[in-house]
C-alpha cells in the first residue's frame, strides 16, 4: 500500500462535534449559546479550511540560518477576536512574558518539537524545519483548539465546562500531531482512516506529554485533556486511553461514548462517522501494549506506531485492521520474534481487531 502523495490539511478540533452538541441544548442558556458559537465557527473553518486547499495554502519555511535542532516559534494574541494569526507577542528565543496562556503555548510547542527531533529524528512537523505557529485568546470563550493545516488555535474556554485550552500539554501535541499526519500518511478524514488519525494524535499528544514529564507507561495517567474540564465537571478528561468511555460522565456534557473494542464499535455519519469516538479502539492498542512493555511508551511502541505512520506503506484509506497488520511487520521487522511482536500482537487481539 502507498499514500496518496499530498498534503492535504484538515481542520482538526480537540473537542468533538459530538460533546459541543451535547452542550448546545443544555438547560443554561448562555452555556448553550457559547456551545454553538464554537459550533458555527468551527464550520466556518472547516469551510475555509476547504476553500485553501482548493486555492492552494501558503508555503511556509524556515527562515534562513534556522538551526535544526531548534524549534522556531512565534506565538499570536487574537485578543478575542476571531481573525488570525493576530497580534505577535512572542517569538522564538524571547523571554517569558506575564500572559501564563502565551508561556504554556511556546512551552507546549518546544516540548512537541523536542519528543519528533530527539525521539524519532523529525525536524518538526513536516520533517523539514517547519515553522511552529500559534494563536491564544482566540475569540470570545471559545470551547476549542484546532489545528488548521498551517497553525494552532486556542480558545479560552467558557470557564464553566472548559478552561484555558493551553492546560494540558497533550492537547497541544494531539492538534501538532495532525500535522505530522497531514505531511506522511496523510489519513482520510472519515470512518476508519479518520479514526486513526484522531489516534495518532492522541497517542503522540500523550506521549508528549509523557516525554515532558519523564513517566513510564506505568506511571502515566493516559488520559487525553486532563486538567481541561472545569472543576465543577464531572470528569477527568477528555478521552481515557487507559478505559476508553470512563473520561466523562455528567449531567451537561454527557457521557464519553468512546468503545475500547470492536464489539462496541459505533457506527454513524456524524462526526465524520465517529472519528472522534472510535478512535478509542486504535488508542486502546496502544496503551496496553505500551504497558505490556513497560519502560517509556515513545520507545519502542511509540517507535512502531511513528514508522507505520510516517513509513510511506499507511494507505490513506487504511482500516484499522490495515494498520494493525503494519505495526505487526514494523515490529517484527525492527524487533525480530521478542516481546515487542507479542505486545503488539496481544493489544491488537485484545481489542479484537483482525491482523490480516
Amino acid at each position: 500500500m502507498t499514500t496518496n502523495g499530498g498534503h492535504e490539511p484538515v481542520f482538526c478540533t480537540i473537542v468533538p462535534p459530538h460533546v459541543l452538541d451535547t452542550l448546545s441544548q443544555a438547560e443554561n442558556r448562555a452555556l448553550a449559546a457559547k456551545a454553538r458559537r464554537t459550533l458555527q465557527h468551527d464550520a466556518y473553518e472547516r469551510t475555509r479550511r476547504r476553500l485553501t486547499t482548493v486555492l492552494g495554502a501558503p508555503a511556509l519555511a524556515p527562515p534562513e540560518g534556522a538551526a535544526e535542532d531548534r524549534p522556531n516559534r512565534t506565538i499570536h494574541d487574537a485578543k478575542h477576536q476571531q481573525n488570525l494569526p493576530g497580534k505577535k507577542v512572542r517569538g522564538e528565543g524571547d523571554k517569558p512574558g506575564k500572559d501564563a496562556t502565551v508561556n504554556r503555548a511556546y512551552a507546549g510547542l518546544g516540548s512537541t518539537f523536542e519528543l519528533f527531533l530527539k525521539a524519532y529524528g523529525r525536524n518538526s512537523i513536516n520533517g523539514e524545519g517547519l515553522p511552529l505557529n500559534a494563536t491564544v485568546h482566540f475569540g470570545e470563550d471559545y470551547n476549542n483548539a484546532f489545528w488548521n493545516g498551517e497553525q494552532m488555535v486556542f480558545g479560552d474556554g467558557d470557564g464553566e465546562i472548559f478552561l484555558d485550552f493551553t492546560i494540558p500539554v497533550d492537547v497541544i501535541g494531539h492538534e501538532l500531531a495532525h500535522g505530522v499526519t497531514q505531511y506522511t500518511a496523510n489519513l482520510t478524514y472519515f470512518g476508519q482512516p479518520g479514526a486513526l488519525n484522531e489516534s495518532m494524535s492522541d497517542v503522540f499528544g500523550s506521549l508528549i506529554k509523557q516525554y515532558t514529564l519523564g513517566q513510564t507507561a506505568t506511571e502515566a495517567d493516559w488520559l487525553i485533556g486532563a486538567g481541561l474540564l472545569a472543576p465543577n465537571v464531572t470528569g477527568t478528561a477528555l478521552r481515557s486511553m487507559k478505559a476508553p468511555g470512563t473520561a466523562y460522565d455528567d449531567d451537561v456534557l454527557g457521557k464519553d461514548p468512546q468503545p475500547a473494542t470492536m464489539d462496541d464499535y459505533v457506527r454513524t455519519g456524524r462526526d465524520n462517522g465517529g472519528v472522534h469516538i472510535n478512535s478509542g479502539i486504535p488508542n486502546h492498542a496502544f496503551y496496553l501494549a505500551a504497558t505490556a512493555l513497560g519502560g517509556h511508551a515513545w520507545e519502542r511502541v511509540g517507535q512502531i506506531w511513528y514508522d507505520v505512520l510516517t513509513g510511506g506503506e499507511l494507505d490513506s484509506r487504511a482500516s484499522f485492521t490495515d494498520f494493525a497488520a503494519l505495526t505487526l511487520a514494523k515490529a517484527r521487522a525492527s524487533y525480530g520474534e521478542g516481546e515487542e511482536l507479542q505486545a503488539v500482537s496481544k493489544a491488537w487481539e485484545q481489542v479484537k481487531v483482525p491482523t490480516g
